[in-house]
């Protein structure tokens, strides 16, 4: 793959190599489309973080723990920052920052209101393209919260464009394009297209800021950014180096107007106090008022070079700018053409090599976009919660209800790192198991990265002292899926099997997590586990981590996951024991003992119903009543998705050791193996035959299968809904004690505020889950081979192999954003200008998830966390893939020595 190959090759170790000037990484969109909302920032004494610093404070408000802005570039450490400021001169603020709604304000959930998209990005970044549109009348602020406030949750959400805001095409096309000459020499460059009728003035604001360090404690004194030219900035620091920021005339010749303020807090403004005479905002309202709040020494922590560019209809202007050592000798324009070309082919180089052959122009478009997603979702993540809890030397005491609130229990997490964020501006936090969807997506393209993110998320300041996971920024205590191991493995086949190193410092800290479940989430010891919500927010008809008192949920999908976990900490051991890295068989047996545990569990224990031939969670009240939760969904699923194979090898070694494992397989009749071969359920030639490992019996799951490809129930034309629609004419009902509650099928935007109102597991297709079933098909199949079918879809008359349907289902999920016979996408919804537009309809939004029945975008619009699995699809779905099973069978046939 050319020079992009060499760059990311050289980055070795990431926490080694990473704040080293001269790594690739050294410069990147770590900065968030959004650090407000956060609960990092939030010193309120209610733990409301989207009340307490909204997006009419953020201009004035100097932030705590990291920054913000539209197209942030920043250093490793955001110690300086780069990013796009716009005015249309008619709107009340800057556009600095994307504009959404909270929680509490829109009508379901928070929902940012604006058009953006990541079109492009190598994983070194030396090339990244960002792309924006913006109106030219002024930003209907009030308009949006107004609607928004007055629809309810049965109403669609109110979006930008329908203010009208885009009539007439009157609005910017925006596309800032960064380029790197080498890791210390960074070019900006600034595309601003008139889509409008008429020529119109738009004035464009790059702006360079320190991030405010100083205020904290952290420094002893704010670093210095100061006028060196008419259109250029000294940037002296004593750990960036002294640096320099060049801005190029407009193309008229018009040079820039340099203006300066300082990265604090506007006082005045915020609490009628006094404060530093050019603050945080005195750009601001410099430019939208003419107020006298900039620094006439130019000399401050921020600046923006001011440009007024007037556009004729249907034309672009460029501007330029570049930031580099000081030192560096030449003209910052004269190799700036040529090294902007040499980038941007060699991205065309990249992703050429990574596209399949097979793979249609679109599929490459997706791809490609997909993978920029996932690279420009990279962020600084700062939070050391001990601090957090305590306050900052010379600021005020946080109040005394945080240090037994939110997070008070995880003092020991201290994360200072490059982080994959799920979304740059719904949720600029890490989430456990999103983090590993996205590392089998960049596994692709920087698989460096991908192992990194792993394997910090198990370092002693992530993980808990007692071996838990953080979940997510606003409660680290929650539990989320332990979908780590089964990452760990993926990442290892797609970077071709050879990093056992990895896997081997993976699989020690997942030791103490997997132990941690068996100690906390399994109450009675009975082998079925708890866990709450699990990540899948609203799915029953209760919240899942707020129960009566007294009351034990019994998961299906926690104890399904914990058989998913335990084959996959086996597999790990067996590819340590195989490769020589360690002796293992204590690890591969202890493993399957936990399997067979779990195994006996989930069979004997009630979690089964025969008549609807699904698995349901058994809700334990206090006085001993067990009820069965039985709702059709996901959860249901969740147990066959534990499936592996075992090779006589293995099962040689569990029945010498007698134990439980051995046990299982003679209650299961496994011990005659002659017998078993002859009935298909021991398979391949003698001495090195396969068994099936599945937390689910072969007859319950083709049980399962006719629910699951049912077209009434599960299977949309886009994939596999998250709850059967079985329940759109069939609300299900609980009754449990004094318990009384209800849930139906919703395809699109929930209709509940559980666990806020964009968060909706009860109809729409969800691609986590559905990836792994589709997973979970092939290693079937591996097993079964093509004499086994099932059919498909249910109701059909049509056979299929396993195989087949594992491809049909990533072909549903990847048809969401292909141009479809209609000449539509299905993500872009019933929008036309969406789907119609030439300057809207390529540039691909991938959401959180998709409604059920059309396939449309929902919730959160820059989900390329595990949305961004499509990448993943496409190359899977041309055979450019290893799969572990695969792996497992080379090195097998390597220690024997053929």
């Amino acid at each position: 793959m050319g020079a992009e190959r060499e760059r990311i090759e050289t980055f070795g170790s990431m926490h080694q190599g990473l704040r080293a000037a001269g790594s690739w990484y050294y410069w990147g969109p770590y900065v968030s489309e959004r650090q407000w909302g956060t609960v990092r920032e939030d010193y309120s004494a209610s733990g409301d973080a989207w009340s307490y610093l909204p997006h009419d404070r953020a201009r004035s408000q100097a932030y705590r723990w990291g920054e913000d802005g539209l197209a942030g570039f920043c250093d490793v450490e955001q110690r300086l920052c780069l990013a796009l400021a716009l005015w249309n001169g008619r709107d009340p603020i800057l556009k600095e920052r994307a504009f959404g709604l909270t929680g509490a304000e829109g009508n379901h959930g928070e929902d940012v209101k604006e058009y953006w998209w990541y079109l492009d990005a190598l994983p070194s970044h030396a090339w990244n393209r960002w792309r924006y549109h913006y109106p030219q009348s002024a930003f209907p602020y009030a308009d949006l919260l107004a609607e928004n406030g007055r629809r309810g949750k049965e109403d669609p959400e109110y979006e930008l464009l329908d203010t009208g805001a885009f009539d007439d095409d009157r609005y910017w096309v925006v596309e800032v394009h960064y380029t790197k000459a080498d890791p210390t020499d960074l070019l900006m460059t600034i595309e601003v297209t008139n889509a409008g009728p008429e020529e119109d003035v738009l004035h464009v604001l790059p702006t360079l800021w320190f991030r405010n360090t100083w205020s904290w404690g952290a420094d002893d004194a704010a670093p210095t950014l100061m006028a060196s030219g008419p259109a250029s900035v000294a940037v002296p620091h004593p750990f960036l180096g002294d640096l320099e920021l060049t801005a190029a005339p407009a193309p008229d010749g018009t040079a820039p107007t340099l203006l300066f303020c300082d990265n604090e807090s506007n006082l005045d403004r915020l609490y009628g106090q006094p404060g530093p005479r050019y603050p945080k905002d005195g750009i601001n309202d410099h430019v939208v008022s003419g107020a006298s709040t900039v620094n006439p020494e130019r000399v401050g922590t921020k600046c923006a070079a001011w440009y007024r560019v007037s556009v004729a209809p249907g034309e672009t202007v460029e501007l330029r700018l570049r930031l580099r050592p000081a030192a560096e000798p030449g003209d910052p324009q004269t190799d700036f053409d040529e090294v902007v070309a040499r980038r941007r082919a060699e991205a065309d180089e990249f992703y050429a090599e990574l596209t399949p052959d097979a793979a249609s122009d679109d599929e490459a478009m997706v791809m490609r976009q997909a993978f920029a997603g996932m690279l420009w979702s990279k962020q600084l993540y700062y939070y050391d919660v001990a601090r957090w809890l305590d306050g900052d030397p010379g600021q005020p005491a946080p109040p005394e209800s945080r240090r037994h609130g939110r997070n008070s229990r995880w003092r020991t997490f201290n994360a200072f790192d490059i982080l994959s964020m799920p979304d740059k501006w719904e949720y600029p936090w890490f989430a456990a198991w999103d983090l590993a969807f996205h590392c089998v997506a960049l596994a692709h393209v920087d698989p460096g990265f991908a192992k990194y993110q792993l394997t910090l998320l198990c370092r002693e300041w992530f993980q808990h002292p007692n071996g838990a996971l953080p979940a997510y920024e606003w409660d680290f205590g929650d539990v989320n899926p332990p979908v780590q191991a089964w990452a760990a493995l993926e990442v290892f086949a797609i970077d071709g099997g050879r990093d056992v190193d990895f896997l081997s410092q993976v699989f020690d800290k997942l030791l103490l997590n997997f132990t941690w479940w068996v100690n906390q989430e399994d109450t009675d010891g009975s082998n079925l586990f708890e866990g709450g919500f699990l990540g899948l927010d609203n799915i029953g008809p209760v919240d899942r981590s707020h129960l009566p008192p007294g009351a034990v949920l019994e998961q299906s999908d926690a104890t399904g996951w914990m058989g998913t976990y335990a084959l996959a900490m086996g597999v790990i051991a067996t590819v340590l024991r195989r490769t020589g890295q360690r002796p293992a068989d204590d690890l591969v047996q202890k493993f399957l003992e936990h399997f067979a545990a779990i195994r006996d569990a989930i069979e004997s224990q009630g979690m089964w119903d025969e008549t609807d031939g699904l698995f349901y969670d058994r809700l334990a009240l206090a006085d001993g009543t067990v009820v069965p939760v039985k709702v059709r969904s996901m959860v249901g699923i969740i147990p066959m998705l534990a499936a592996g194979v075992a090779d006589e090898e293995m099962l040689d070694r569990a029945q010498a050791v007698g134990k439980y494992f051995a046990d299982f397989l003679d209650r299961e009749g496994l011990r005659d193996r002659d017998e078993l071969a002859k009935l298909g359920l021991l398979r391949g030639a003698p001495g090195s035959r396969q068994m099936l490992l599945g937390v689910v019996g072969t007859e319950r799951l083709e049980r399962i299968f006719e629910k699951l490809f049912d077209p009434a129930e599960f299977l949309s034309p886009y994939g596999l809904r998250a709850l059967s629609a079985y329940h759109r004419e069939h609300p299900y009902v609980l009754e449990a004690g004094d318990l009384h509650a209800m849930i139906d099928y919703e395809p699109a935007e929930s209709t509940t505020s559980m666990f806020g109102g964009n968060s909706n597991w009860r109809g729409p297709v969800w691609f986590p889950l559905n990836y792994l079933v589709a997973s979970a098909m092939q290693r079937y199949h591996r097993f079964f081979g093509s004499d086994y079918t099932v059919e498909y879809p249910t109701g059909s008359g049509t056979r299929q192999t396993l195989d087949a349907v594992a491809r049909d289902l990533w072909g549903r999920m990847l048809s969401i954003f292909l141009v479809g016979p209609d000449g539509r996408r299905p993500c872009n919804g019933w929008v036309d200008r969406l789907q119609s537009d030439p300057r809207w309809k390529d540039n691909i939004h991938f959401s959180e998830y998709f409604h059920g029945d059309v396939g449309a975008g929902l919730g959160a619009s820059h989900q390329t966390g595990w949305t961004g699995v499509v990448a993943d699809i496409v190359r899977r779905l041309h055979g450019e893939v290893p799969t572990i099973g695969d792996l497992l069978r080379a090195l097998r046939d390597e220690a024997a020595g053929r």
